[in-house]
């Protein structure tokens, strides 16, 4: 079974865009999985966006672009399979992809069959160009049919933008990731949009096997990339990775990862973060409530986890000062007087024994992600 836990990798377009994706690229990012320690921590897919494609077909079936991919698809998978890694492309269910290129529409069977021939382990399919009066949940039917079709294990990812509502229906196509927004970019404000602001409510649609897709990461792009703009501080993209793994979001790097800063590498690698994101209970993080002080937000967050713990995030979505957050433990299920035990999941700092409820301060834009731990 696929995706019985939120997927984890890397997706070329917040770095590469349409215009810097190669061959060479791929393989260096490949390699740089295994010598940063990515893949020991569960990162797995290696996903090439658009662009990899010739901008015609030949004898009907997609093929690649020579001048980027001289050697074509199927040795850049055996590359990555030959890691230890799996590896994943892109098309679209429209005529053309977003850069133009071939899409897959009427040509859902065709393309499916090519993508297994070639070994792909994951689909990125977008929704660029798709003929007036089609509805997108139909197309993606058919290509989550073609997929099944192959038999084989094809990871399926659905990019309609959220336009949809696909947390409704994507897992009936066979998805296993939804989009459930529009594109991020590398800012505070389209964090704060997509991720505090549109997956409040959208926890009932997720669990093993299909999750929601709030878009990649772009921990450690620092103003640079395809999707540049202004970038974001360290408390900024902490607050990014603790909301996102809460959220029980796939992890998709969008950075270079071939040259890495020191923050993303902290926080990308951060093992207790990745294990609230991969509970095998498989519960999406939901907002507990919102607290505010001088027309300043602070929310709270909260996912149940599979050993009866909690794991609770403390946001300060303000812009000034720093605040103290309160979370009370009836808020998050728990009786007043149970005692629990808190745990920094940042720094795996005891926080000791607490009951009634938990305050920390935080600083603006930046969170607190802690473990809440019933004593026995």
């Amino acid at each position: 079974m696929l995706a019985q836990t939120p997927p984890m990798g890397w997706n070329s377009w917040n770095t590469f865009g349409w215009k810097d994706l190669h061959a060479d690229v791929v393989k260096e990012t490949i390699d740089a999985f295994v010598s940063e320690g990515l893949k020991d921590v569960g990162y797995e897919y290696i996903v090439i966006d658009d662009t990899w494609q010739a901008f015609e077909r030949v004898d009907g079936k997609l093929t690649w672009d020579s001048e980027r991919f001289p050697n074509g698809i199927k040795p850049l998978a055996d590359y990555a399979h030959n890691k230890g890694l799996k590896f994943g492309i892109y098309s679209c269910a429209g005529t053309y992809t977003c850069a133009g290129r071939p899409g897959s529409y009427g040509y859902e069977e065709v393309d499916a069959q090519t993508f297994a021939e070639w070994e792909v382990d994951f689909l990125k399919y977008d929704a660029c160009y798709i003929p007036a009066n089609l509805h997108n949940p139909t197309l993606y039917k058919r290509m989550g049919q073609a997929l099944r079709v192959t038999g084989r294990p094809i990871l399926y990812s659905i990019c309609e933008w959220g336009k949809n509502q696909p947390w409704e229906w994507a897992a009936e196509t066979g998805g296993h990731m939804w989009r459930t927004t529009g594109d991020i970019d590398d800012s505070w404000k389209s964090i704060l949009e997509i991720g505090f602001h549109q997956q409040v409510g959208k926890h009932p649609y997720a669990g093993p096997g299909g999750w929601n897709d709030p878009d990649m990461l772009v921990i450690g792009m620092h103003g640079r990339g395809n999707v540049a703009a202004g970038g974001c501080t360290d408390a900024e993209y902490r607050s990014h990775f603790g909301l996102w793994c809460l959220l029980a979001a796939p992890l998709m790097i969008g950075c270079d990862v071939r040259n890495m800063s020191p923050l993303a590498r902290e926080l990308l690698l951060n093992r207790r973060l990745i294990a609230v994101n991969q509970d095998p209970l498989g519960r999406q993080g939901y907002r507990v409530g919102q607290v505010e002080y001088a027309w300043e937000m602070m929310d709270i967050w909260a996912k149940p986890l599979a050993d009866g713990s909690i794991a609770v995030g403390l946001f300060n979505l303000g812009d000034n000062r720093t605040q103290k957050i309160p979370m009370a433990w009836e808020a998050i299920g728990l009786h007043d007087r149970r005692p629990c035990r808190v745990t920094n999941l940042w720094t795996g700092d005891d926080l000791g024994v607490h009951t009634r409820s938990f305050t920390s301060e935080v600083a603006p834009h930046d969170g607190l992600i802690v473990k809440i731990t019933p004593e026995r």
